[in-house]
């Protein structure tokens, strides 16, 4: 297979090719080898969250505090992450998916191997922002590749599904951290759990390693005859599944194609071009970013503070939560692509700040317990998760093809330091108070900044449900070979962007 790049104008029925294929045993594969980072990112976060107490034990091996680790160290981790999406996500555009959902995987197994030898409070927090750069290039490389190779029927469901996995890794970390924390000594368990993160990835790098670059991106970036031979080898293994003969494809795109796409044309894109679907992009990771991180990290101090959880049985509380917010995207992400993007998304963010200010109220009022307030978290996140997962969604569609790893990284990265870096070290102050009133604001503030984003999205939301990448969003390449846009491509401004 060839990888010489060309440019000029090419006719390419592709994107409606992939678009049309029944689901097969080649997209489990694209689902097994991509979704599960994922699973790697919730081991990460659940496993920093619950190890906080034992870390800040003497005999550790390192001179930490809990709110060091839940405050410091968890914001490093998410500046890597933002660090990482737009560094990998600019790269990701450029040199395509495969070869950055590999190397950002690479850069993730050595830092947490790296974090799990950690001789001095300095390692510890420098190789936690490592390992958040690997994570955040991920999700830019990821979403996108999972987006472009996924038929657009299915794309919503299975898009918040996969990023619904999170909580199964965070259900694993969990129930990982209370054997090390409990059987093993207070110096070595830690280690083990940093460790067995690093192995999970080896075996994900190792299914990864299949799957195949995005033909979109192919054919865009003068690998146009190697995107079809890629397309024509899927649609003769479907066949062989199916034992029926595919549909012909009709819809052609022509496109100019590109060997890159500069930065400032990405910014000019996003921003005056599609002004309004910016604001929707960021409200919606502002939202859900500052909920999950500013709590997830403090859950287990919340429990040891307020409910005298000893911390090495904070895990079983958390795994708990996990499958709540795991059973989210599983049971609602079919109604994405049925019921509709904007009525679900708006829908799951605002009725999950309601429930968490009503959360606050009980807890205000000390009529909950350890159980019932996991209880009423897990009734919380479990719309939370996939509103979400959404968010990642939302991104990955609404902007046009070349932009589309650039999009997520720079939203996930703006509003993940908003909420992600603000949340956790506001929250950690907050619960390190000891005080039931300042633990009642910051689950008020977390509400309210969700329901915000619902708002929004009720006002600017995008229909995308069913549509192919390319009708939501003309591809820049498509414009240059003389292909109109899409008539009022930005914002709800027309029937053409909202149905």
């Amino acid at each position: 297979m060839s990888a010489d790049v060309q440019t000029g104008t090419v006719r390419t029925n592709v994107p409606a090719r992939l678009d049309r294929l029944p689901w097969s045993r080649w997209h489990w594969m694209i689902v097994i080898g991509l979704g599960t980072v994922w699973i790697l990112d919730g081991l990460e976060v659940t496993i920093v969250g619950n190890l906080s107490g034992k870390l800040a034990e003497p005999g550790s091996g390192l001179d930490i505090t809990q709110s060091q680790v839940t405050g410091l160290a968890a914001a490093l981790y998410v500046a890597g992450a933002c660090t990482g999406a737009l560094f990998f996500g600019w790269l990701t555009d450029r040199f395509g998916r495969k070869k950055l959902f590999l190397l950002t995987l690479g850069v993730y197994l050595v830092a947490t191997a790296m974090t799990a030898l950690s001789f001095d409070t300095w390692w510890f927090f420098l190789f936690r922002f490592l390992t958040g750069m690997g994570i955040g290039g991920e999700y830019a490389a990821i979403n996108s590749a999972i987006d472009e190779l996924i038929p657009a029927r299915h794309r919503g469901r299975i898009d918040i599904i996969i990023n619904g996995t999170f909580w199964l890794g965070a259900a694993l970390g969990a129930l990982l951290t209370v054997p090390l924390l409990n059987g093993l000594p207070t110096g070595v368990g830690w280690r083990v759990a940093f460790g067995l993160g690093a192995v999970l990835g080896v075996v994900i790098l190792l299914v990864r390693r299949h799957v195949p670059e995005s033909p979109r991106w192919l054919f865009i970036h003068g690998r146009g005859e190697e995107a079809e031979r890629l397309v024509d080898s899927v649609e003769r293994e479907v066949e062989r599944e199916t034992g029926r003969k595919l549909d012909a494809a009709d819809s052609y795109l022509e496109i100019r194609q590109r060997r890159s796409t500069g930065f400032l044309t990405i910014a000019k894109t996003l921003f005056a071009r599609y002004p309004k679907r910016a604001v929707l992009g960021f409200s919606l990771f502002v939202g859900q970013a500052f909920l999950y991180n500013a709590i997830t990290f403090g859950f287990a101090q919340i429990l040891e503070t307020f409910f005298e959880v000893p911390p090495g049985n904070s895990g079983y509380y958390f795994a708990v939560i996990a499958v709540g917010n795991l059973l989210g995207p599983l049971l609602l992400g079919r109604l994405f692509d049925t019921v509709g993007r904007v009525p679900m998304i708006a829908g799951s963010y605002i009725i999950s700040g309601l429930l968490l200010l009503g959360t606050a109220w009980l807890f205000h009022d000390g009529v909950l317990s350890a159980t019932t307030m996991t209880a009423c978290w897990c009734a919380v996140l479990f719309f939370a998760s996939a509103g979400a997962s959404a968010a990642y969604l939302t991104v990955s569609e609404i902007f046009p093809m070349e932009t589309r790893a650039m999009a997520i990284a720079f939203f996930y990265a703006i509003g993940t330091a908003a909420g992600g870096i603000t949340g956790p070290l506001l929250f950690s102050k907050l619960v390190g108070s000891g005080q039931v009133g300042d633990t009642v604001l910051a689950f008020v503030i977390g509400a309210s900044v969700m329901i915000v984003g619902g708002i929004v999205e009720l006002v600017l939301g995008v229909r995308a449900e069913g549509k192919s990448l390319e009708e939501l969003a003309t591809p820049l390449s498509a414009e240059e070979a003389g292909v109109p846009r899409q008539r009022g491509a930005d914002d709800a401004a027309t029937p053409a962007a909202t149905g």
